[in-house]
């Protein structure tokens, strides 16, 4: 009998290891699948800011949490079915649909390029300084729309990464993406819409210190948001260039690829102290090169083209 309850507590101890195996191996996935979708995560979180632009302040976090709503609701309910369907039955289209979401990587960021050297600026920043249900429900839609199109982004980039995982365990993965980037963005997305009331707070108190450091922080933000949105583009045509260079790859076109890795070696064969670093440097300075040619094809073809044929 106690053999039996030793043995008994054998096997759920083995079972034990084995979840726990299972939950790191997932954990470990779904980080490395979120990394690869960094740059996406980075726009995403540039851009949302702007949608709370001119509300009031007791609104800016009720209409985040609107958001972030939806915007999970899109990843676990619309994108995460549709991807898992698709790598299941029709897997040879992920790297056409990546390269084609690599392209408008590639043209969002080639575009605000061209908007600070032509000065051609873009459009007036969505507001909502009209109160009331309807203007906050028109501007959430709104935000939820355009997070859709990076949502779907990230997540095919992130399937891409564990493609090779069985169904369950991809959908198990995607979810966790899902759930830890949406928390990820909207949480700093809050944070840098709050500061500058942080600030303001602190800038209000008797302390100096605290006026002193309130006024920084307040004069601080619009800096911050400009690093962010600069960190954006270069993130989305590096993100944009190697989806390019890899997809080409898978494609059967080798030479670009080979290229690049051939540098990489090189660098990392003459320098052994930093070789690794200097390695990826490369790796990402050819992507992003590639990333601006391709931008630069697509903001011709969307601008350029319909102009002339206006014209």
């Amino acid at each position: 009998m106690a053999g039996g309850l030793f043995a008994l507590f054998d096997d759920v101890a083995a079972l034990a290891r084995l979840a726990a195996a299972s939950v790191d191996d997932v954990g470990a996935a779904a980080s490395r699948a979120s990394l690869k979708a960094a740059g996406v995560v980075i726009d995403d979180t540039a851009v949302t800011p702007q949608y709370v632009h001119g509300v009031a302040a007791e609104r800016e976090l009720p209409i985040i949490r609107k958001i972030a709503v939806g915007s999970l609701r899109n990843k676990l309910l619309v994108i995460l079915p549709a991807a898992l369907l698709l790598s299941q039955f029709l897997p040879w289209l992920l790297t056409p649909i990546l390269m084609l979401g690599g392209t408008y990587l590639c043209y969002e960021g080639a575009e605000k390029i061209w908007e600070k050297v032509s000065g051609h600026g873009p459009g007036e920043v969505p507001m909502a300084t009209q109160q009331g249900p309807e203007a906050e429900k028109h501007l959430v839609s709104g935000a939820i729309r355009t997070d859709f199109i990076l949502s779907a982004e990230i997540m095919v980039i992130s399937l891409n990464e564990v493609i090779d995982e069985s169904f369950f365990s991809r959908a198990i993965i995607l979810a966790v993406v899902a759930v830890g980037i949406t928390l990820l963005v909207y949480g700093v997305v809050g944070l840098i819409v709050k500061m500058d009331d942080v600030g303001l707070s602190l800038s209000q108190r008797d302390s100096a210190s605290a006026k002193r450091f309130g006024l920084g922080l307040v004069n601080a933000m619009p800096k911050v948001l400009a690093v962010i949105a600069a960190v954006g583009t270069v993130a989305m045509l590096w993100v944009g260039g190697h989806i390019w260079l890899v997809g080409l790859d898978d494609l059967g076109w080798h030479a670009p690829y080979d290229l690049v890795h051939h540098l990489e070696a090189g660098v990392h064969d003459a320098v052994a102290s930093i070789g690794s670093l200097l390695g990826w440097l490369v790796n990402t300075a050819a992507s992003a090169v590639v990333g601006v040619v391709v931008g630069a094809v697509a903001v011709t073809l969307v601008h350029l083209v319909p102009r002339k044929s206006h014209g």
